[in-house]
Protein backbone atom coordinates (compact mmCIF):
# COMPACT_ATOMS: atom_id res chain seq x y z
CA UNK A 1 0.00 0.00 0.00
CA UNK A 2 0.92 3.24 -0.86
CA UNK A 3 0.78 4.50 2.65
CA UNK A 4 3.68 2.83 3.97
CA UNK A 5 6.27 4.80 2.17
CA UNK A 6 8.13 6.86 4.04
CA UNK A 7 8.35 10.17 2.66
CA UNK A 8 10.85 11.86 4.69
CA UNK A 9 13.53 12.79 2.47
CA UNK A 10 11.07 14.56 0.05
CA UNK A 11 9.71 16.51 2.73
CA UNK A 12 13.32 17.25 4.03
CA UNK A 13 13.54 18.75 0.56
CA UNK A 14 9.95 20.88 0.62
CA UNK A 15 11.21 22.66 3.77
CA UNK A 16 14.10 23.25 2.18
CA UNK A 17 12.29 24.63 -0.92
CA UNK A 18 10.49 26.93 1.30
CA UNK A 19 13.20 28.40 2.88
CA UNK A 20 14.52 29.22 -0.67
CA UNK A 21 11.19 31.46 -1.50
CA UNK A 22 11.92 33.31 1.58
CA UNK A 23 15.43 33.89 0.90
CA UNK A 24 15.64 34.79 -2.70
CA UNK A 25 12.19 37.13 -1.76
CA UNK A 26 13.49 38.56 1.24
CA UNK A 27 16.32 40.14 -0.70
CA UNK A 28 13.97 42.75 -2.16
CA UNK A 29 13.68 44.40 1.05
CA UNK A 30 17.29 45.17 1.93
CA UNK A 31 17.91 45.83 -1.85
CA UNK A 32 15.56 48.13 -1.89
CA UNK A 33 17.35 50.58 0.52
CA UNK A 34 20.23 49.84 -1.61
CA UNK A 35 18.55 51.42 -4.44
CA UNK A 36 17.80 54.04 -2.99
CA UNK A 37 20.87 55.18 -2.31
CA UNK A 38 22.67 53.93 -5.17
CA UNK A 39 20.43 54.61 -7.66
CA UNK A 40 18.90 57.95 -5.86
CA UNK A 41 15.36 56.80 -6.19
CA UNK A 42 12.06 57.66 -4.47
CA UNK A 43 10.34 55.50 -1.93
CA UNK A 44 8.32 54.59 -3.88
CA UNK A 45 10.84 53.43 -7.13
CA UNK A 46 12.33 51.81 -4.44
CA UNK A 47 9.87 49.32 -4.22
CA UNK A 48 9.70 48.37 -7.79
CA UNK A 49 12.29 45.31 -6.68
CA UNK A 50 9.09 44.02 -4.47
CA UNK A 51 6.90 45.08 -7.29
CA UNK A 52 8.75 43.13 -9.77
CA UNK A 53 9.44 39.79 -7.79
CA UNK A 54 5.90 39.66 -6.74
CA UNK A 55 4.01 40.90 -10.06
CA UNK A 56 5.80 37.83 -11.71
CA UNK A 57 2.98 35.59 -9.67
CA UNK A 58 -0.11 37.35 -11.37
CA UNK A 59 1.99 36.19 -15.11
CA UNK A 60 2.90 33.27 -13.66
CA UNK A 61 0.19 31.65 -11.36
CA UNK A 62 -1.93 29.74 -14.12
CA UNK A 63 0.93 28.89 -15.52
CA UNK A 64 2.45 27.33 -13.45
CA UNK A 65 -0.65 25.35 -12.24
CA UNK A 66 -0.87 23.86 -15.80
CA UNK A 67 2.65 23.03 -16.24
CA UNK A 68 2.56 21.26 -12.85
CA UNK A 69 -0.16 19.37 -13.86
CA UNK A 70 1.81 17.93 -17.24
CA UNK A 71 5.22 17.89 -16.07
CA UNK A 72 4.81 16.47 -12.21
CA UNK A 73 6.18 17.91 -8.80
CA UNK A 74 9.84 17.03 -9.64
CA UNK A 75 10.23 18.58 -13.10
CA UNK A 76 7.95 21.67 -11.95
CA UNK A 77 11.05 22.02 -8.66
CA UNK A 78 13.87 21.59 -11.11
CA UNK A 79 12.58 24.28 -13.52
CA UNK A 80 11.46 26.39 -10.90
CA UNK A 81 15.18 26.13 -9.29
CA UNK A 82 17.07 26.69 -12.27
CA UNK A 83 14.80 29.78 -13.26
CA UNK A 84 15.31 31.63 -9.67
CA UNK A 85 19.20 30.85 -10.67
CA UNK A 86 19.09 32.59 -13.36
CA UNK A 87 16.89 35.77 -11.09
CA UNK A 88 19.65 36.11 -8.81
CA UNK A 89 22.50 35.81 -11.34
CA UNK A 90 20.97 38.57 -13.30
CA UNK A 91 20.56 40.83 -9.96
CA UNK A 92 24.37 39.97 -9.56
CA UNK A 93 25.10 41.33 -13.09
CA UNK A 94 23.37 44.22 -12.03
CA UNK A 95 25.49 44.96 -9.51
CA UNK A 96 28.52 44.35 -11.96
CA UNK A 97 26.75 47.06 -14.43
CA UNK A 98 25.25 49.43 -11.65
CA UNK A 99 22.29 49.06 -13.52
CA UNK A 100 18.67 49.98 -11.94
CA UNK A 101 17.21 48.46 -14.61
CA UNK A 102 18.74 45.28 -14.73
CA UNK A 103 18.19 44.36 -11.56
CA UNK A 104 14.61 45.02 -11.69
CA UNK A 105 14.58 41.97 -14.52
CA UNK A 106 16.58 39.88 -11.90
CA UNK A 107 13.59 40.56 -9.66
CA UNK A 108 10.99 39.76 -11.62
CA UNK A 109 13.04 36.22 -13.01
CA UNK A 110 13.51 35.22 -9.62
CA UNK A 111 9.70 36.37 -8.97
CA UNK A 112 8.54 33.44 -11.62
CA UNK A 113 10.96 31.03 -10.01
CA UNK A 114 9.20 32.03 -6.31
CA UNK A 115 5.65 31.66 -8.00
CA UNK A 116 6.53 28.01 -9.53
CA UNK A 117 7.89 26.64 -6.10
CA UNK A 118 5.11 28.35 -4.06
CA UNK A 119 2.91 26.12 -6.88
CA UNK A 120 4.52 23.22 -6.11
CA UNK A 121 5.00 22.65 -2.18
CA UNK A 122 2.05 24.12 -0.66
CA UNK A 123 -0.04 20.74 -2.36
CA UNK A 124 2.92 18.44 -2.68
CA UNK A 125 3.46 18.87 1.58
CA UNK A 126 -0.28 18.97 1.83
CA UNK A 127 -0.39 15.69 -0.25
CA UNK A 128 2.79 14.42 1.71
CA UNK A 129 1.10 14.56 5.04
CA UNK A 130 -2.17 12.97 3.83
CA UNK A 131 -3.97 16.50 4.24
CA UNK A 132 -6.54 17.05 7.00
CA UNK A 133 -4.91 18.55 10.13
CA UNK A 134 -1.48 16.98 9.47
CA UNK A 135 -1.51 18.80 6.23
CA UNK A 136 -1.93 21.89 7.71
CA UNK A 137 0.78 21.49 10.69
CA UNK A 138 3.65 20.46 8.00
CA UNK A 139 2.27 23.49 6.39
CA UNK A 140 3.29 25.65 8.89
CA UNK A 141 6.30 23.50 10.10
CA UNK A 142 7.34 24.84 6.33
CA UNK A 143 6.32 28.33 6.84
CA UNK A 144 8.79 28.12 9.88
CA UNK A 145 11.33 27.58 7.57
CA UNK A 146 10.74 30.15 5.17
CA UNK A 147 10.47 32.62 8.26
CA UNK A 148 14.16 30.92 9.17
CA UNK A 149 15.56 32.46 5.86
CA UNK A 150 13.80 35.22 5.74
CA UNK A 151 15.30 36.28 9.34
CA UNK A 152 18.92 35.88 8.02
CA UNK A 153 18.05 37.76 4.89
CA UNK A 154 17.82 41.48 6.38
CA UNK A 155 20.46 40.98 9.20
CA UNK A 156 22.99 39.60 6.40
CA UNK A 157 22.89 41.64 4.08
CA UNK A 158 22.26 44.94 6.38
CA UNK A 159 25.49 44.26 7.90
CA UNK A 160 27.21 43.21 4.37
CA UNK A 161 26.63 46.78 3.03
CA UNK A 162 27.07 48.84 5.92
CA UNK A 163 27.01 52.67 5.02
CA UNK A 164 23.90 52.93 3.00
CA UNK A 165 25.06 56.47 1.73
CA UNK A 166 27.79 54.08 0.07
CA UNK A 167 26.38 51.03 -0.45
CA UNK A 168 26.07 49.53 -3.66
CA UNK A 169 24.33 46.04 -5.03
CA UNK A 170 28.52 44.35 -5.63
CA UNK A 171 28.24 44.36 -1.25
CA UNK A 172 25.67 42.71 -1.06
CA UNK A 173 27.29 39.58 -3.35
CA UNK A 174 27.69 37.37 -0.49
CA UNK A 175 24.07 36.62 -0.26
CA UNK A 176 23.68 36.56 -3.86
CA UNK A 177 25.86 33.96 -4.06
CA UNK A 178 24.67 32.10 -1.12
CA UNK A 179 21.00 32.15 -2.97
CA UNK A 180 22.51 31.01 -6.06
CA UNK A 181 24.49 27.80 -3.94
CA UNK A 182 21.46 27.15 -2.16
CA UNK A 183 19.69 26.96 -5.91
CA UNK A 184 22.59 24.84 -7.24
CA UNK A 185 22.41 22.68 -4.22
CA UNK A 186 18.81 21.99 -4.09
CA UNK A 187 18.31 20.96 -7.87
CA UNK A 188 21.71 18.37 -7.45
CA UNK A 189 19.21 17.19 -4.44
CA UNK A 190 15.95 17.38 -6.74
CA UNK A 191 17.64 15.52 -9.40
CA UNK A 192 18.61 12.56 -6.92
CA UNK A 193 15.65 12.34 -4.37
CA UNK A 194 12.30 10.63 -5.20
CA UNK A 195 9.56 12.58 -5.37
CA UNK A 196 6.11 11.09 -5.72
CA UNK A 197 3.67 12.17 -7.58
CA UNK A 198 0.19 10.80 -6.57
CA UNK A 199 -2.97 11.74 -8.30
CA UNK A 200 -1.10 14.96 -10.24
CA UNK A 201 -2.35 13.59 -14.08
CA UNK A 202 -5.45 12.77 -13.08
CA UNK A 203 -6.74 15.35 -10.75
CA UNK A 204 -5.44 17.61 -13.75
CA UNK A 205 -7.27 16.39 -16.27
CA UNK A 206 -10.27 16.27 -14.02
CA UNK A 207 -9.83 19.64 -13.12
CA UNK A 208 -9.93 20.61 -16.69
CA UNK A 209 -12.89 19.21 -17.44
CA UNK A 210 -15.06 20.11 -14.25
CA UNK A 211 -13.89 23.98 -14.99
CA UNK A 212 -15.69 23.83 -18.07
CA UNK A 213 -18.77 22.94 -16.18
CA UNK A 214 -18.91 24.79 -13.12
CA UNK A 215 -16.24 27.71 -12.34
CA UNK A 216 -14.42 27.90 -8.91
CA UNK A 217 -15.27 31.42 -9.04
CA UNK A 218 -19.22 30.39 -7.94
CA UNK A 219 -17.64 30.40 -3.80
CA UNK A 220 -18.08 33.32 -2.36
CA UNK A 221 -15.75 32.30 0.38
CA UNK A 222 -13.15 31.40 -2.05
CA UNK A 223 -13.79 34.91 -4.04
CA UNK A 224 -13.37 36.96 -0.85
CA UNK A 225 -10.35 34.51 0.73
CA UNK A 226 -8.77 35.27 -2.86
CA UNK A 227 -9.16 39.15 -2.08
CA UNK A 228 -7.97 38.53 1.28
CA UNK A 229 -4.38 36.42 -0.09
CA UNK A 230 -3.81 39.50 -1.93
CA UNK A 231 -4.25 41.79 0.83
CA UNK A 232 -2.25 39.48 3.68
CA UNK A 233 1.10 38.95 0.79
CA UNK A 234 1.24 43.17 0.53
CA UNK A 235 0.65 44.02 4.20
CA UNK A 236 3.16 41.18 5.23
CA UNK A 237 5.57 42.62 3.13
CA UNK A 238 4.86 45.92 3.19
CA UNK A 239 5.49 46.36 7.31
CA UNK A 240 9.41 45.56 7.51
CA UNK A 241 9.71 46.87 4.21
CA UNK A 242 8.22 50.16 4.39
CA UNK A 243 9.89 49.88 8.10
CA UNK A 244 13.81 49.54 6.69
CA UNK A 245 13.20 52.55 4.70
CA UNK A 246 12.10 54.45 7.94
CA UNK A 247 14.51 53.39 9.97
CA UNK A 248 17.60 54.17 7.42
CA UNK A 249 16.39 57.79 7.31
CA UNK A 250 18.15 58.77 10.42
CA UNK A 251 16.34 62.59 10.88
CA UNK A 252 13.38 60.76 11.01
CA UNK A 253 13.74 58.17 13.74
CA UNK A 254 12.94 60.14 16.86
CA UNK A 255 17.19 61.14 16.98
CA UNK A 256 17.93 57.88 17.22
CA UNK A 257 21.15 57.56 14.57
CA UNK A 258 19.83 54.31 13.41
CA UNK A 259 22.36 52.17 11.03
CA UNK A 260 21.46 50.01 7.84
CA UNK A 261 22.96 47.38 10.21
CA UNK A 262 20.75 47.78 13.14
CA UNK A 263 17.92 48.81 11.12
CA UNK A 264 18.72 44.80 9.44
CA UNK A 265 18.78 43.48 12.91
CA UNK A 266 15.06 45.00 13.67
CA UNK A 267 13.84 43.62 9.77
CA UNK A 268 15.17 40.29 10.92
CA UNK A 269 13.25 40.47 14.24
CA UNK A 270 10.59 40.92 12.74
CA UNK A 271 10.72 37.67 10.63
CA UNK A 272 12.25 35.43 13.65
CA UNK A 273 9.02 36.31 15.15
CA UNK A 274 7.15 34.53 11.97
CA UNK A 275 9.21 32.06 12.70
CA UNK A 276 7.70 31.77 16.42
CA UNK A 277 4.29 32.60 15.61
CA UNK A 278 4.44 29.71 12.81
CA UNK A 279 5.92 27.26 15.00
CA UNK A 280 3.01 27.85 17.70
CA UNK A 281 0.49 27.56 14.82
CA UNK A 282 2.05 24.24 14.03
CA UNK A 283 1.56 22.94 17.55
CA UNK A 284 -1.78 24.09 18.29
CA UNK A 285 -3.34 23.63 14.46
CA UNK A 286 -4.93 20.63 15.16
CA UNK A 287 -7.26 22.40 18.36
CA UNK A 288 -7.53 25.37 17.70
CA UNK A 289 -9.77 26.33 14.08
CA UNK A 290 -8.18 28.67 11.42
CA UNK A 291 -11.35 31.33 11.43
CA UNK A 292 -10.27 31.99 15.59
CA UNK A 293 -7.04 31.81 14.76
CA UNK A 294 -6.87 34.25 11.52
CA UNK A 295 -9.37 36.43 14.10
CA UNK A 296 -7.03 36.92 17.12
CA UNK A 297 -3.88 37.67 14.68
CA UNK A 298 -5.95 40.01 12.35
CA UNK A 299 -7.15 41.64 15.48
CA UNK A 300 -3.85 42.17 16.87
CA UNK A 301 -2.28 43.16 13.90
CA UNK A 302 -4.61 46.18 13.88
CA UNK A 303 -4.36 46.81 17.24
CA UNK A 304 -0.19 47.07 16.99
CA UNK A 305 -0.14 49.56 14.06
CA UNK A 306 -2.45 51.59 15.34
CA UNK A 307 -0.46 52.05 18.23
CA UNK A 308 2.64 52.30 15.94
CA UNK A 309 1.00 55.33 14.21
CA UNK A 310 -0.61 57.31 17.02
CA UNK A 311 2.66 56.79 19.75
CA UNK A 312 4.75 59.65 19.72
CA UNK A 313 8.11 59.31 17.40
CA UNK A 314 10.49 60.27 20.00
CA UNK A 315 9.37 57.53 22.92
CA UNK A 316 12.17 54.95 22.57
CA UNK A 317 12.41 51.39 24.27
CA UNK A 318 14.93 48.55 24.40
CA UNK A 319 13.94 45.16 22.88
CA UNK A 320 15.20 41.79 22.48
CA UNK A 321 16.52 42.01 18.45
CA UNK A 322 18.10 39.29 16.49
CA UNK A 323 21.92 39.30 15.49
CA UNK A 324 23.66 38.76 12.53
CA UNK A 325 26.18 36.25 15.09
CA UNK A 326 22.07 34.22 15.50
CA UNK A 327 21.78 36.05 19.07
CA UNK A 328 19.77 38.31 20.98
CA UNK A 329 20.55 41.68 22.20
CA UNK A 330 19.12 44.27 23.91
CA UNK A 331 18.65 47.33 21.47
CA UNK A 332 16.73 50.99 21.57
CA UNK A 333 14.36 51.69 19.23
CA UNK A 334 11.78 54.12 18.64
CA UNK A 335 8.21 52.42 20.28
CA UNK A 336 6.13 52.96 17.08
CA UNK A 337 9.16 50.81 15.37
CA UNK A 338 8.49 47.69 18.21
CA UNK A 339 5.28 47.67 17.44
CA UNK A 340 5.13 47.46 13.64
CA UNK A 341 7.92 44.26 14.27
CA UNK A 342 5.38 42.67 16.63
CA UNK A 343 2.74 42.31 14.07
CA UNK A 344 5.76 39.35 12.63
CA UNK A 345 3.99 36.84 15.32
CA UNK A 346 0.95 37.50 14.04
CA UNK A 347 1.40 38.03 10.34
CA UNK A 348 3.12 34.29 10.43
CA UNK A 349 -0.23 32.45 10.28
CA UNK A 350 -2.15 34.03 8.19
CA UNK A 351 -1.69 32.56 4.53
CA UNK A 352 -2.41 29.20 6.48
CA UNK A 353 -5.55 29.75 7.77
CA UNK A 354 -6.59 32.06 4.82
CA UNK A 355 -5.61 29.16 2.55
CA UNK A 356 -7.95 26.44 4.41
CA UNK A 357 -11.12 28.91 5.25
CA UNK A 358 -10.60 29.40 1.20
CA UNK A 359 -10.39 26.07 0.18
CA UNK A 360 -12.87 24.68 2.64
CA UNK A 361 -15.63 22.58 0.79
CA UNK A 362 -14.07 23.06 -2.67
CA UNK A 363 -13.26 19.47 -3.48
CA UNK A 364 -12.18 18.78 -6.98
CA UNK A 365 -12.10 22.48 -7.60
CA UNK A 366 -8.98 22.49 -4.77
CA UNK A 367 -6.31 22.93 -7.50
CA UNK A 368 -8.08 25.10 -9.75
CA UNK A 369 -8.25 27.55 -6.68
CA UNK A 370 -4.40 27.09 -5.96
CA UNK A 371 -3.25 28.35 -9.06
CA UNK A 372 -5.34 31.25 -8.59
CA UNK A 373 -4.06 31.38 -5.34
CA UNK A 374 -0.59 32.14 -6.43
CA UNK A 375 -2.24 35.00 -8.83
CA UNK A 376 -2.82 36.62 -5.85
CA UNK A 377 0.69 36.89 -4.20
CA UNK A 378 1.37 39.92 -6.12
CA UNK A 379 -0.02 41.81 -3.15
CA UNK A 380 3.21 41.56 -2.08
CA UNK A 381 4.43 43.23 -4.91
CA UNK A 382 1.49 46.32 -4.93
CA UNK A 383 0.88 47.02 -1.25
CA UNK A 384 4.40 48.05 -1.22
CA UNK A 385 5.11 50.85 -3.36
CA UNK A 386 1.32 52.06 -2.74
CA UNK A 387 2.56 52.63 0.54
CA UNK A 388 5.92 53.95 -0.40
CA UNK A 389 4.10 56.58 -2.92
CA UNK A 390 2.02 57.80 0.61
CA UNK A 391 5.21 57.69 2.51
CA UNK A 392 6.63 59.99 -0.06
CA UNK A 393 3.62 62.95 0.03
CA UNK A 394 2.24 62.02 3.89
CA UNK A 395 5.27 60.69 5.84
CA UNK A 396 5.94 56.81 6.60
CA UNK A 397 3.96 56.83 9.88
CA UNK A 398 0.87 58.11 8.00
CA UNK A 399 1.75 55.25 5.16
CA UNK A 400 0.70 52.49 7.77
CA UNK A 401 -2.77 53.95 7.77
CA UNK A 402 -2.77 51.58 4.64
CA UNK A 403 -1.60 48.70 6.96
CA UNK A 404 -4.16 49.39 9.33
CA UNK A 405 -7.27 49.04 6.87
CA UNK A 406 -5.35 45.54 5.29
CA UNK A 407 -5.76 44.23 8.69
CA UNK A 408 -9.18 45.25 9.39
CA UNK A 409 -10.26 43.59 5.89
CA UNK A 410 -9.26 40.44 6.87
CA UNK A 411 -10.56 40.87 10.33
CA UNK A 412 -13.74 40.82 8.51
CA UNK A 413 -12.85 38.52 6.31
CA UNK A 414 -12.30 35.67 9.19
CA UNK A 415 -15.56 36.59 10.82
CA UNK A 416 -18.08 37.10 8.07
CA UNK A 417 -16.49 36.57 4.73
CA UNK A 418 -15.00 33.36 5.18
CA UNK A 419 -18.22 31.09 5.98
CA UNK A 420 -19.31 28.78 2.86
CA UNK A 421 -22.47 30.01 2.03
CA UNK A 422 -22.67 27.05 -1.33
CA UNK A 423 -21.80 24.19 -0.01
CA UNK A 424 -23.87 22.34 -2.65
CA UNK A 425 -21.40 23.40 -5.64
CA UNK A 426 -18.75 20.67 -4.49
Amino acid sequence: MEKKQNYTLPIIVIFLLFAMISFVTGLQNPFGVIAKSQFDVSNFASQLGNFANFIAYACMGIPAGLMLSRLGYKKTSMTAVGVGFAGVLIMFLSGRLGSFPVYLAGAFVAGFSMCMLNTVVNPLLNTLAGGGKRGNQLIQFGGACNSIAATIVPVLVGYLIGDVTKATISNADPALFIAMGVFALAFLVLTIVRIPEPHIEKEGDAAKVEAKSHSVWGFRHFVLGVISIFIYVGLEVAIPSVANLYMTGAEEVGGLAMTTAAAGTLCGTYWFLMFVGRLIGGIVGGKVSARVQLTVVATLVAVFVLLAILMPTGVVVKMPVFQADISFAMQAVPISIMFLILCGLCTSVMWGNIFNLAVEGLGKYTAVASGIFMMMVCGGGIIPPLQGWIADTLGFMNSYWVIFACAVLLLLYAVVGSRNGNKENN
